[in-house]
């Protein structure tokens, strides 16, 4: 196998992992406040999730497991009303949040209680959210098989390296933005646009969209 019969389907790979990754959703909106409040404990573990969340139902897909979940409705409408509930319940949160902003003061104190939430958070709005395994699992899974036997997975190496690249970059590059979070009213920008966010796809998992 020549180094282009493998090159070219993880490029490809890349390219479309960014492409469905690169977009305003629940847990980009988590990961990028966690980079933006410097908290740099917790950035690494929730990175980690995500990108070993995407790299599980890559492998999923490819294996050919996206058959299944379609033939299972039943699972993917309980997801989905899960994940709906969460979905609202942090939009509510995220509301509260920007009627009583803060500021940004990054300090020590309740780290193990805030990796506790952070990953069960996290897991969270990946695991509960059925469009997940809609997009990485059945239309990453359906198009890197397109892909051959043997360049199927350089493929889905590829994309693999999507997600670590992009949610790297979403929390450990977030903290350029830092000092616009200096006052209060960044913080109520970006916790009312988070709210708006996981509202608006809270109603359109219960509606079933």
């Amino acid at each position: 196998m020549t180094p282009a019969t493998t090159l070219v389907p993880a490029l490809l790979g890349l390219v479309t992992g960014l492409t469905l990754i690169i977009a305003i959703g629940a847990q980009n909106a988590f990961v990028l406040r966690l980079g933006i409040e410097g908290r740099n404990r917790l950035i690494a573990p929730v990175v980690a999730i995500c990108a070993l969340s995407d790299a599980l139902l890559i492998f999923a897909g490819v294996l050919g497991l996206g058959a299944l979940i379609a033939a299972a409705p039943v699972a993917l409408i309980v997801i989905r009303v899960l994940g709906s509930a969460f979905l609202i319940g942090y939009a509510l949160w995220a509301a509260r949040r920007a009627l009583r902003p803060g500021v940004l003061v990054v300090t020590g104190p309740a780290i193990a209680t805030g990796l506790r939430v952070a990953v069960t958070t996290v897991l969270a709005l990946t695991w509960l959210n059925p469009h997940v395994y809609l997009d990485t699992v059945l239309f990453l899974g359906a198009v890197a098989t397109q892909q051959g036997p043997t360049e199927r997975w350089w493929w889905a190496g590829g994309a693999m390296i999507a997600s670590v690249v992009w949610f790297s970059a979403l929390g450990f590059g977030a903290r350029l933005l830092r000092p616009y979070f200096a006052r209060p009213s960044a913080w109520r920008i970006l916790d009312a646009v988070i709210a708006v966010v996981m509202l608006a796809l809270g109603i359109r998992l219960a509606l079933g969209y």
